[in-house]
């Protein structure tokens, strides 16, 4: 493990953020972070409790908001889909946070619950039903559904129909557990029940699902000396009120307390976790004194019920009638060890065929097995989640000490020591994020091998796999990124692609633009690859625009046939390779083709962009053996090239019926058919390169007949996405980079970036909207959101009210087309 980065808190004269206790964070599946601090006003002298969130690859950029909470914030959770945070206080009182216009730094308080005055000491939201299995001994298997198996699991509570129902529960203090249900019509359903009969005080708690839909809760009073308990919860809707069941399961006693050799030398019990959501049968306990912890990890099992000998000559027991009851066993435990201070649990949901805790060679290094324990010497441990054998660690600052010194006889250093009081490791186990004592966040990678020696092709088949998983659920990969050398980057791209192809054609449409994306991210990374960052960004933005102008069209008639007039116009022009645009005009029903004319207006910045990047594509192609530039894979990407003749064909019939939707070009000659000659040239090098596995280079004549093209044309500049102001590239050189909140770094961007000084607009010139392909000024005065993944602009509220543009606008409003976060820039962006 090391340090990627770590951000700090500016120091104010009058007012400064400090560490909340208990101070909590929680990470998102799309790497977003949040976290709480106090904020200190020493003129009032009173506190106000702060909720911040940051997106790791901008973590400068900090939404901070007053909570709102009188009492300190106890728990954070986000939901299943990253895009909701939840946040519960001392006094009971439940928040639930959303994004303001789909940003990742504008969140408001939507709708909460409350149990008066009752501190709430665990928190999740109710279970949906979706479990994806990772088989990380079939990693190396060629489809995807052996290597991630969707897993028979009921949601928690279910609408009509089998929908799930979204909701969360929490448990308080006092031993009552509260459920609220969201209703679709906005309401909140709230029911409160105690745990048992006998209510007692819960110090510390967690909540884990089951199969088959049932909720258990795990509860503590803080003492070694007590039981843990735990009980199984049901939730149901009866006459539109809900209802709650509790049922009482077996408990148990720490190993640590039943040990004559540590009886009583433990009092407390301070973690308590369920290793994982969805996998109530296994409990990390921790119990400490002042200077020591240990932790034991417990496994819940099904054992059978020896029957007397009596019993067994009046009714023998054969086979599966024997009686079986559930019993708690101890899985592994650790030696004594520093105190613990905070607690990290894996998020990969790893299923292994052997379910002992040997696993296979090239799997026991596996990011996903490992937890972690932060120590209050600064230290941090990544250990096996079911042996709890060391698998890795780090040292912060102030434990600089050997490995193998005995935790018992290091000298302890005067004064407090700097550690983590909370931490949560990424959803694929790369990253860990801690916050310390000073308030200070801090971003540890954790290598693929966990420190051990493994081959180039483990590590590239650790982080594939990876990429592969994060293709399918469609998280977000920033966490694997951090690993991603620059030589990596091409062997990595050709794999994907590889297992990408290996998959059906049903499969290959649904995770088309998420492959492009996750390309697109990894070529930034390498100096040799950059140039295709713009190509594969321009290729998203082509598949949408295609998608969008072919559901504009109708059918002239009510009984439509099989294919829609998108799918005919398709396979009429791939069919007909005639280079003459109006005899492939012939073949097509035109009046499927007419819109009102308003509509067609609208979309002439798009239909501009189409034809301007025809023009460039054809007048780069006699330079296509000079240095990689944006556009070359173009050139021989025929699906891409077969996309733009479909489009060229459409803009060619409408602009028959609207000729200003037409592209605009400047041409030396008045008579001149602008389309039909860069239609002709685009068909010819698209017959290159149609059939993929069989390319052939474009003849001279198609060359020649390129070459002329900015005597006859005007070429235009393309506006080419900016390049990221993101942290990714500045960590490449594994070297330590410390950030402040709220202060963007001033540091050199990316070293190649030279090579795009003729592609990208200057400080100063005029700035794009480059989703509505409109010009905003050299300093816009309308609000501009930007993509937290490529870096796409594009305004923040719509300027046109025309359907056909609100319908574009309706495939980028929640994420950008690359699938990454917006967030709001300031208005003095450029």
């Amino acid at each position: 493990m090391d340090l990627a980065y770590v951000c700090e808190w500016e120091k104010k004269p009058k007012s400064n953020h400090c560490p909340s206790i208990p101070l909590v964070c929680a990470w998102s599946c799309r790497n977003l972070i949040a976290f709480t601090t106090d904020l200190r006003n020493e003129e009032e002298k009173d506190l106000t409790h702060m909720v911040h969130i940051i997106d790791t690859e901008h973590p400068w950029d900090v939404y901070s908001v007053n909570s709102g909470h009188t009492e300190v914030i106890t728990c954070l959770e986000w939901d299943q889909s990253g895009s909701r945070l939840l946040s519960a206080d001392a006094d009971g009182h439940i928040k639930c946070w959303g994004m303001t216009d789909h940003l990742a730094n504008s969140w408001e308080n939507t709708v909460g619950s409350v149990v008066e005055g009752d501190p709430v000491v665990a928190l999740s939201w109710l279970h949906n039903g979706v479990k994806l299995a990772l088989h990380v001994e079939k990693s190396g298997a060629s489809n995807f559904g052996e290597k991630f198996s969707r897993v028979k699991f009921s949601p928690s509570l279910t609408l009509f129909g089998g929908k799930p129902m979204e909701g969360w529960i929490a448990v308080t203090i006092s031993g009552l557990v509260t459920v609220s249900l969201l209703k679709p019509n906005g309401q909140v359903l709230t029911a409160t029940e105690s745990l048992c009969r006998l209510r007692c005080r819960v110090a510390l708690a967690d909540v884990a699902f089951t199969g088959g839909g049932n909720i258990v809760v795990a509860t503590s009073d803080g003492s070694s000396t007590s039981p843990v308990q735990f009980y199984k919860v049901c939730v149901s809707v009866v006459n539109e009120k809900c209802k709650i069941d509790t049922e009482i399961l077996p408990s148990l006693f720490m190993r640590c307390t039943t040990d004559p050799a540590r009886k009583d030398k433990y009092p407390a019990i301070t973690h308590l976790k369920f290793l994982a959501r969805d996998m109530s049968e296994q409990v990390l306990l921790c119990a400490s004194n002042q200077n020591n912890s240990i932790v034991e990890c417990w496994s819940l099992r099904k054992e059978g019920l020896p029957v007397n000998n009596i019993f067994q000559q009046i009714s023998p027991v054969v086979g599966d009638k024997q009686p079986m009851i559930l019993k708690w066993r101890i899985l592994s435990a650790t030696n004594d060890l520093d105190r613990v201070s905070a607690v990290a649990l894996p998020k990969l949901p790893i299923s292994l065929t052997n379910t002992d805790l040997k696993v296979a060679n090239d799997t026991k290094f596996f990011p996903g097995l490992g937890l972690a324990l932060a120590f209050h010497d600064g230290s941090v441990h990544i250990v096996h989640r079911l042996s709890l054998q060391m698998m890795a660690v780090f040292y912060g600052s102030s434990s600089q000490r050997p490995v193998d010194e005995p935790a018992l006889k290091r000298p302890r250093t005067t004064g407090p020591l700097v550690h983590f009081k909370a931490m949560q490791l990424s959803w694929t186990s790369l990253a860990l994020a801690g916050v310390d004592s000073h308030g200070k966040l801090s971003m540890l990678r954790i290598s693929p091998s966990m420190g051990h020696v493994l081959d180039m092709n483990m590590s590239l088949r650790h982080l594939l796999f990876l990429l592969e998983y994060c293709m399918v659920t469609g998280y977000d990969w920033w966490d694997i990124l951090l690993h991603v050398q620059p030589s990596m980057v091409q062997n990595l791209v050709e794999k994907l692609h590889e297992e990408y192809m290996r998959q059906n054609a049903a499969l290959q449409q649904v995770l088309s633009t998420r492959i492009i994306a996750m390309k697109a991210s990894l070529c930034k990374l390498s100096s040799s690859t950059i140039a295709r960052v713009c190509d594969y960004h321009a290729k998203l933005f082509l598949i949408a625009i295609s998608c969008t102008l072919k559901s504009l069209l109708r059918p002239h008639f009510l009984n439509t046939p099989d294919k829609s007039p998108g799918d005919r116009l398709t396979e009429i022009c791939s069919k007909i390779t005639d280079v003459d645009i109006d005899k492939v005009m012939i073949n097509l029903k035109t009046e499927e083709f007419v819109l009102e004319m308003t509509t067609l207006q609208s979309l002439q910045q798009l239909i501009q962009w189409v034809g301007d990047f025809v023009l460039y594509l054809l007048a780069s192609l006699p330079n296509q053996g000079s240095p990689v530039r944006p556009g070359h894979s173009f050139l021989r990407d025929g699906a891409s090239l077969g996309m733009f003749r479909e489009l060229m064909v459409v803009i060619r019939i409408w602009g028959l019926l609207k000729p200003s939707c037409l592209p605009v070009y400047t041409a030396t000659s008045d008579t001149q058919d602008s389309m039909s000659l860069l239609f002709r040239l685009l068909t010819k090098l698209w017959l290159c390169c149609r059939e993929e596995n069989h390319i052939t280079e474009p003849d001279d004549a198609l060359i020649d007949e390129c070459c002329l093209l900015p005597s006859q044309l005007l070429i235009p500049n393309i506006d080419w996405l900016p390049i990221n102001d993101g942290i990714i590239s500045k960590l490449q050189n594994k070297q330590l980079v410390r950030l402040q909140f709220g202060k963007a770094p001033g540091l050199v961007g990316h070293t190649v970036s030279s090579q795009f000084d003729a592609f990208v607009r200057a400080p100063g010139q005029p700035k794009i909207d480059h989703l509505r392909r409109l010009h905003l000024g050299a300093y816009p005065t309308e609000e501009c959101k930007s993509c937290t993944r490529c870096g796409c602009v594009t305004m923040l509220k719509s300027p046109n009210k025309v359907t056909a543009v609100k319908q574009w606008e309706q495939r980028w409003i929640k994420n950008c087309l690359c699938g990454g976060l917006w967030r709001k820039m300031p208005l003095s962006y450029s």
